[in-house]
């Protein structure tokens, strides 16, 4: 992995900021830092400003694993152009039978993981997270957490994160083809996308060169992504070199 904001690269977001380029965020760790209770996660304000900024030069999604009405309430008016929830599945094709699928999972889930204090299931419509943040006893609630889910009657795929399981359905699409699909909508040649989770993997195992600029927010060696940023607050130094890169072009 490269760090794409060293003096060596700054030709690399040069030569993006020329081209018909997508941009794609995660949220969480990403444009908002990681904090304990998710509910509580938001933009810093300059962050904020700055992607409103960002979002008038480039066309622009943020793909989270929130559901799509909750991270669009979070991105304050910036003018994102596409904002796909539910890790790439919101809006989509098969949202009922995505929905009846996390419905029948639920209650299964909840009686089978209220013996474990400081463990949350957050119901997301379209997908569930199983928070284990505030748990004493981790590794134990991730031994329950994976017997829960193995005994489902509807197969769900487990994407773990920062002390969180996603489960998504096992038919529905992920970030990249959320990511692939609105590139294609949008025409444009190639995509930047920055994230920092196991989620984002799918991303970053594209292996598109030439087409996909990936980033990982932390520097990784279990990661795919080919470049990274040191930590959660050079997403600021990143917005505002992208902004200044293509206000630079116009005539």
């Amino acid at each position: 992995m490269k760090h794409l904001l060293s003096r060596a690269n700054a030709g690399v977001l040069a030569q993006l900021a020329w081209s018909n380029v997508l941009l794609g965020f995660d949220f969480d760790g990403t444009l908002s830092p990681i904090v304990a209770r998710p509910e509580r996660a938001h933009m810093r304000e300059r962050t904020s400003k700055l992607l409103a900024r960002v979002c008038r030069l480039y066309p622009c999604v943020i793909i989270s694993g929130r559901s799509q009405p909750d991270v669009s309430a979070r991105l304050r008016g910036a003018g994102v152009r596409h904002v796909m929830g539910n890790h790439g599945l919101e809006p989509g094709f098969g949202l009922p039978d995505f929905e009846h699928e996390v419905s029948r999972a639920k209650p299964i889930l909840q009686r089978a993981l209220a013996r474990w204090p400081g463990v949350d299931l957050e119901d997301k419509r379209y997908s569930l997270a199983i928070h284990y943040r505030r748990s004493r006893q981790k590794q134990k609630v991730r031994a329950a957490i994976a017997a829960a889910v193995a005994a489902l009657p509807v197969r769900m795929r487990v994407v773990p994160g920062k002390l969180v399981v996603n489960l998504v359905p096992a038919r529905a699409p992920n970030k990249a083809d959320a990511l692939l699909h609105l590139r294609a909508k949008e025409k444009a040649d190639t995509a930047l996308y920055v994230g920092d989770d196991v989620t984002d993997e799918d991303v970053f195992k594209l292996d598109q060169p030439g087409r996909l600029l990936s980033v990982r927010v932390g520097k990784s060696s279990a990661s795919a992504a080919a470049w990274f940023l040191k930590d959660q607050r050079e997403i600021d130094r990143l917005l505002a070199t992208l902004v200044k890169l293509r206000e630079e072009r116009r005539p």
